[in-house]
């Protein structure tokens, strides 16, 4: 288990997760773009890690620009419930703290919002 939370406590790593979760298989503009305030150089290494951890794929297709899709694998969809859960529960504290500051960070409420 301890393995396992180390790879999701790392920089945006949640916040990409849910990212593909909610939209499935994206580009790798269209996940900067919907990952606000990350840079490139944070999102290629982030991608890196979840890839090589087999949670996220890269699938590369040879073009004029090169196209590079990343999403879930079947590990990386097997985090579903844990990403719902979380959703829920950060929902809730929002509502219960009258979306005034929260207990969460603002880079984890991005994610939810």
């Amino acid at each position: 288990m301890d393995a396992l939370l180390r790879l999701l406590m790392g920089p945006w790593t949640t916040y990409i997760l849910w990212t593909l979760r909610q939209h499935g298989p994206l580009r790798f503009g269209a996940i900067k773009r919907k990952v606000r305030g990350i840079s490139s150089r944070m999102l290629t290494e982030r991608l890196r890690t979840l890839e090589e951890a087999q949670v996220v794929f890269r699938e590369y297709r040879p073009s004029i620009p090169p196209e590079v899709t990343y999403g879930l694998t079947q590990r990386g969809l097997e985090l579903r419930e844990v990403l719902d859960a979380l959703d829920t529960l950060a929902r809730r504290w929002n509502a219960e703290n009258g979306d005034k500051e929260t207990p969460i960070s603002d880079s984890a409420l991005s994610v939810i919002n």
